[in-house]
């Protein structure tokens, strides 16, 4: 029986160590775009705030943050996931217009980025 125990303890540490390590951290880098929004609510049922440091992510969980580089000029910033997208090929994060405008790129309407998650 404490054989059987001690196995399960080293298995749960294991993992725990496996999850929380930097090589397996979620690192993704692409071009990001802001949006307005069709509707007034986004995939996870929250209001869409405009100015809100929010974003879309194709596949990262509701309430995942990340940290968003811009990297033509270094900005940048920390945002949770709360919507679905982008959905055109390339893309890999929709902002909001306030954190697009945060990092710099709201004329451009696109921009090269990398993200980090960090919850």
């Amino acid at each position: 029986m404490f054989l059987k125990r001690t196995a399960v303890l080293c298995a749960l540490v294991f993992a725990s160590l496996m999850v929380n390590s930097p090589a397996y951290a979620f690192k993704q880098c692409g071009k990001a775009s802001w949006y307005a929004g069709p509707t007034n609510t986004t995939a996870s049922g929250e209001r869409l705030r405009h100015g809100a440091n929010t974003a879309a992510h194709k596949s990262l969980p509701f309430g995942s943050k990340v940290r968003v580089t811009n990297k033509r000029n270094g900005r940048s910033i920390v945002v949770r996931i709360n919507d679905r997208g982008p959905f055109i090929r390339g893309r890999v994060i929709d902002l909001t217009r306030g954190g697009a405008s945060r990092l710099g790129f709201i004329n451009s309407g696109v921009t090269p980025v990398c993200i980090t998650r960090i919850k």
